[in-house]
């Protein structure tokens, strides 16, 4: 361990052109001996025997595992592991090359921060000074300004913050939500947080607003902690207040406005319009249709945000027109934003049918206005050309 700690602190006095020196280190000269590789692969083809197939599964093993799992081992190393996964992915990025050290990093860390690690803490006004200030630094939807703004969000009785933890890291949340407790549907993000609302009591809620997901390590990127967190906070609260009827998201829906300004410079008279001048019930269509309809080279819907819920099994429930009046909201979606809800007994079922078949859950209303729009602007494209 002695060693390990020595590595990592020589790795923390390095500067950005030393750490991508040690990158290239690890790159270069940690990749399985091809001969050896070779070898077993062929002893595995003649002989097919677990002793075999053992043999190759230790060939094919890159050195650099077998490096982070001892650098692991020092005091604190799983919080430095993090952290050089974190400056891995921003010195290097999509260099090729490096994908296979990412790959490593990724599958050890995906095992040390499986479920059975994962701690659900409910954070509050009496949680350690410490992990409060974490949530101011880590808020990535809506900013916390202050300690003042921060109590406004955990402290009164229909407000809730949840976070998973890591034994390893107790001082660091791997990803925190925020929850308001309403009666009924909210229509803005701006009347959950304002500073000057008055609080409900619990028994006066039906239902449980997911308004804020902030992931906080960068270097457990693309190791997804939200569909379980949004699960098991479901099931905390339902145990907690059964009179809840309702799960709902409050979602920013950060790529509407650039596809607008896509389509409106493809030629759709319509959408040039609308950013013109947004008027409400064309903007609920445009953002039917974006949502349900437009997707990515992979077939995937191209919003990234209804990409992680409508996978976790949830369905896109509603659009809301002037839901964020931030500066952040207009630039990103004109103020729209969306309820994706979670109904328990259709999860799995919605989960899989997206998995599967690519099938979105949304009521036929939406469905129908997503089509309709989606329909008359090929119709205008098809015209304007004859």
């Amino acid at each position: 361990m002695v060693a390990a700690s020595d590595v990592l602190n020589g790795y923390d006095a390095l500067d950005d052109s030393g750490k991508r020196a040690f990158f290239d280190g690890l790159r270069d000269g940690f990749d399985p001996p091809a001969d050896a590789l070779a070898q077993a692969a062929q002893d595995w083809l003649k002989a097919r025997d677990p002793d075999a197939l053992e043999a190759l599964s230790r060939a094919a093993e890159p050195p650099r595992q077998e490096l982070l799992r001892r650098l692991n081992m020092a005091p604190g190393g799983t919080v430095q592991v993090v952290r050089m996964r974190a400056d891995l992915l921003r010195l290097t990025g999509r260099v090729p090359g490096f994908a296979r050290v990412d790959a490593d990093f990724r599958h050890l860390l995906r095992s040390w921060f499986n479920r059975g690690f994962l701690q659900l803490v409910r954070i509050d006004w009496r949680s350690p000074a410490l992990l409060l200030e974490k949530l101011i630094e880590y808020e990535a939807v809506h900013e916390i300004h202050d300690f003042n703004d921060l109590q406004r969000r955990v402290l009164p009785a229909d407000r809730r913050c949840y976070a998973f933890m890591h034994p390893a890291m107790p001082d660091e949340p791997l990803i925190f939500v925020e929850v308001a407790l309403t009666d009924g549907l909210p229509d803005s993000v701006q009347t959950l947080i304002d500073e000057k609302r008055a609080a409900l009591s619990p028994n006066d809620v039906d239902t449980a607003v997911f308004y804020s997901i902030s992931n906080c390590q960068a270097g457990l990127a693309g190791i997804s902690f939200g569909n379980l967190l949004i699960k098991n906070v479901v099931a905390e609260l339902s145990r907690e207040l059964p009179t809840l009827t309702t799960f709902v998201t409050l979602s920013p829906i950060p790529g509407l406005r650039t596809w607008l300004q896509q389509r409106a410079d493809a030629g759709e008279a319509a959408v040039r319009t609308l950013l013109d001048d947004p008027q409400p019930a064309a903007l609920s269509a445009q953002t039917a249709r974006y949502l349900l309809l437009a997707k990515d080279a992979k077939g995937r819907p191209l919003d990234p945000v209804a990409r992680f819920h409508l996978g976790n099994g949830a369905e896109a429930h509603r659009v809301i027109v002037g839901a964020n009046t931030s500066p952040r909201g207009m630039k990103q979606s004109l103020g729209m934003m969306v309820n994706y809800l979670y109904d328990s007994k259709r999860i799995e079922a919605q989960h899989d049918e997206f998995t599967e078949r690519g099938i979105i859950a949304a009521p036929k209303r939406l469905q129908d206005l997503a089509r309709k729009t989606q329909t008359e602007a090929a119709t205008k494209k098809t015209d304007g050309k004859k």
